[in-house]
């Protein structure tokens, strides 16, 4: 058992190998390893499914769809089940599973821009576990960003098993991650796209095939198992004329506007439960009362809402119910995700666009009435135009859509929507909802090819453990036969016990160097080193270290190895922080060139 293990993490670059492997060994090794990874995260997509329609048959009454099971159950279960959802899923998610906590993507974001895409173990198992109860008692939230975090962590777990490095840990979680999103959909290439736009926040060339392969092993296990099921009844789309293109282009205007309410009103409770003087494991339970309140009068809003997107993608949906769940999911869901409950916001996002959209189109068949223009397809566009302004991924978008549908000539409208509904997002607000909650964490992330780069890299990889250290006691003159004989013009001193006592470079020495003769008998090093010492630590990442030498303009920093004991195990140069940065990008260039 031991020997297959190590000789798969040899193979697959694991830490510690003296002899790495061939390229096109590893590359057809991580093809093979990125098949095993959708498997792995598709069924985890299949049981999470399972297990939400099992916990839907437990608390409700007996129907067609949900919709019919909340409308047939009596209305002290209406009100009585998502606040038992809340109790339930409150402590496991304030006392375990933290990370839990919301859509999941932002959590699957830190992981690859800070943690070195590692994600806990038990993530997996809990993160499933708790969204598929809410969703089960009704909670109006999404079911995929659950499933991405849960292909993710499968992902990275199976990297950090066989001992892989960060960048290949980080494929692995995108592979898991695509995967998801492909067995929910039955949508391969967004689950592709969603990975590579969200997830790494662009296309990086040298992973592209393994997500890939990895989404169509998700979308084959997804179909194996509920065959080619259709997500949602779309109807035949056809453009009537070239002039709808301007409605679809006011849609997504209108659609850009409604994400960012969204957005403001989802954090924005999330703010008011904060200030709340209750314990953090009840805030949930408050949450599921709210949103059982709203299903006493529109039960339409527990849930996944798919029922109601059909109905509008169908034309079926009126306009007057159509322009009160649009309010009423908009405070439904930041309700739910306001109070600290598990789930996406991709399903919501697509309810909301469908609802504005169908009400948009009801609206042109008023003004200009036209034989054959169906309200459906207005909320087909508005369904990617609301995705897109939300995440501000508006590729993934418009393909999902385009996928879900495989009408050709829904492009043209979809792009216009999506794009302006991005272009009003950025420009008026500026954030996606992902990004506005890493930023209420403290994470600041930027997209761009370079981000992230030095945050990926630790301390303890590039410092220099061969420091010669001073003792305190040191005399000068020899003090100054070291400098003379070292390549170095600075060192670490040490006290007596070997802790960090202060540093000593060529700015110490200066003031003396006049006075030399003077003093070269009674100074030692503790006269002439500076005492309050600026550090890092070994677990610190190089982007930190980055900012201390730009703070303080030195050339050399102690690292101790924790923030207690004092003691120096090595020190970083600038100089081997910006090596360590042209190195990284030269390795990811190398990476990024296909094999001949």
């Amino acid at each position: 058992m031991a020997d297959w293990k190590g000789w798969l993490r040899r193979l697959l670059g694991g830490r510690g190998q003296e002899n790495e492997p061939g390229v096109q060994t590893l590359d057809i090794t991580l093809l093979a390893f990125a098949v095993g990874i959708g498997l792995l995260a598709a069924l985890g997509a299949l049981a999470f499914r399972s297990l939400i329609e099992l916990f839907q048959l437990l608390f409700w009454s007996s129907g067609a769809s949900f919709t019919e099971q909340v409308i047939a159950s009596p209305w002290w279960l209406r009100l009585g089940v998502p606040v038992l959802g809340g109790l339930i899923a409150g402590p496991v998610i304030t006392f375990l599973v933290p990370e839990a906590k919301g859509p999941g993507v932002p959590e699957v974001i830190v992981s690859v821009t800070s943690l070195q895409s590692t994600i806990r173990h038990r993530v997996t198992f809990l993160k499933g576990l708790v969204t598929s109860l809410l969703l089960g008692t009704g909670a109006s939230v999404g079911r995929e960003g659950p499933i991405v975090q849960i292909g993710a962590s499968v992902g990275s777990s199976l990297a950090q098993l066989f001992g892989m490095r960060p960048e290949l840990r980080r494929l692995c979680l995108a592979c898991g991650a695509a995967a998801g999103i492909s067995a929910t959909f039955n949508a391969p290439i967004a689950g592709s796209l969603f990975a590579m736009e969200i997830i790494l926040m662009n296309i990086e060339v040298s992973f592209i095939s393994h997500i890939v392969v990895a989404s169509i092993t998700g979308s084959v296990l997804a179909r194996i198992f509920w065959g080619q099921f259709p997500v949602f009844e779309v109807m035949p789309f056809f453009l009537l004329s070239n002039w709808e293109l301007g409605i679809y282009l006011c849609l997504g205007l209108v659609s850009g506007l409604a994400a960012i309410c969204f957005v403001r009103l989802i954090f924005g409770l999330d703010s008011a439960f904060s200030k709340l003087p209750l314990p953090e494991w009840l805030k949930p339970a408050v949450g599921g009362l709210g949103l059982g309140l709203m299903a006493l009068q529109l039960p339409e809003v527990l849930g996944v809402g798919y029922e109601t997107v059909n109905a509008a993608l169908t034309g079926s949906l009126v306009w007057k119910l159509a322009l009160i769940l649009l309010a009423a999911k908009l405070m439904a869901t930041s309700l739910c995700i306001g109070s600290g409950m598990s789930g996406g916001i991709f399903a919501p996002s697509l309810y909301l666009g469908a609802t504005l959209g169908t009400l948009v189109g009801m609206a042109t068949m008023q003004l200009l009435p036209l034989h054959g223009l169906n309200p459906g397809f207005f909320a087909l566009a508005g369904m990617g135009a609301v995705v897109s302004g939300t995440t501000l991924a508006p590729i993934t978008a418009i393909v999902t859509i385009f996928e879900l549908t495989l009408h050709y000539q829904i492009i043209l409208p979809l792009m216009l929507a999506c794009i302006s509904s991005t272009l009003v997002v950025r420009l008026l607000f500026g954030y996606s909802v992902y990004e506005m909650k890493l930023m209420n964490k403290g994470v600041d992330i930027v997209r761009g090819h370079d981000v992230g780069i030095l945050r990926n890299l630790l301390v303890r990889e590039f410092m220099r453990r061969d420091f010669q250290p001073l003792r305190e006691d040191t005399p000068l003159p020899d003090l100054f036969e070291r400098l003379l004989e070292s390549p170095y013009p600075h060192f670490v001193v040490l006290s007596r016990n070997d802790r960090l006592a202060g540093v000593v470079s060529l700015r110490d020495i200066r003031p003396v160097l006049p006075r030399y003769e003077e003093v070269k008998d009674s100074y030692t090093a503790s006269d002439v080193m500076t005492k309050r010492v600026v550090t890092l630590q070994e677990d610190d990442n190089m982007e930190t270290a980055l900012h201390v030498f730009e703070r303080n303009h030195f050339s050399f920093l102690p690292i101790l190895r924790d923030g207690t004991s004092g003691r120096v195990s090595g020190v970083l140069t600038k100089d081997a922080l910006l090596e360590a940065y042209d190195q990284k990008v030269l390795k990811d260039r190398v990476l990024s060139c296909p094999v001949k």
